[in-house]
């Protein structure tokens, strides 16, 4: 088995889920290319029209309710466990993705940096659960009991994403980062792949067509992640 160096942070971005059937953003047919991003995913935009965004957010629930992992997914969670079992170092997978694919595949080191689109959270005493059924705005907390409180539990434009601190200390001390369907154009995990080359790491771009910082990595494939990603983890695993 080559795994080559011990500790890995893997990136991925909307790519990785588009061929679960789930839009990607920045893309031509991407979803902020058909609806305004400040209309519906900003904590303005939630305090002046929450009805407006709740549809948008519970419409994009209802489609994920339905996508499965796909082979990028599951090639993911092998690598992992493979990893894991050999006993290599830190496992790290770090998504921009709002959607549960990954824990579909059975990925375990996994940190949301955006959000998880299934979970809500109430605004008024943070409390934070599981739910795939639409959320209502007059709807109580189940904890406080406040209504109009509840928001999904996503990371708007102007706020921040979750575990930056975490991120930063694994690629202090990262060997191998990757970097998976991302656009390369949203701060600050744009900017990951230049924090690994300053800890050393070699870096790998695996992506449908080359992002806004795809010269910095030392390795590129391009090709649909259904089949990119499958082949690198095998080649990896030998």
């Amino acid at each position: 088995m080559s795994l080559g160096p011990e500790n890995t942070v893997i990136l991925t971005g909307a790519g990785v889920s588009a061929e679960s059937g789930l839009g990607t953003f920045r893309d031509a047919g991407g979803l902020w290319a058909k609806f305004d991003p400040m209309k519906l995913a900003t904590p303005e935009a939630f305090a002046e029209a929450p009805e407006r965004v709740l549809e948008f957010y519970n419409a994009r629930r209802a489609n994920l309710v339905d996508a499965k992992a796909n082979a990028a997914h599951f090639a993911l969670a092998e690598l992992e466990q493979a990893w894991m079992m050999a006993g290599r170092g830190n496992f790290g997978l770090v998504t921009q993705n709002i959607d549960d694919l990954h824990e579909q595949a059975g990925s375990a080191s996994l940190l949301h940096m955006h959000g998880e689109l299934l979970k809500t959270r109430c605004t008024a005493c943070g409390h934070l659960f599981t739910d795939k059924d639409p959320i209502e705005h007059s709807a109580p907390c189940p904890k406080c009991g406040e209504t109009h409180r509840l928001r999904p539990h996503v990371v708007w434009f102007g706020e921040m994403p979750i575990g930056l601190d975490h991120i930063y200390k694994a690629l202090e001390q990262v060997d191998l980062f990757i970097a998976i369907g991302t656009s390369g154009t949203v701060y600050p995990a744009a900017g990951f792949v230049q924090e690994a080359r300053r800890a050393g790491a070699w870096t790998v771009e695996l992506s449908l067509e080359p992002g806004e910082v795809s010269a910095v990595f030392d390795e590129t494939v391009y090709g649909p992640a259904t089949e990119v990603v499958p082949e690198w983890v095998a080649k990896k695993l030998g």
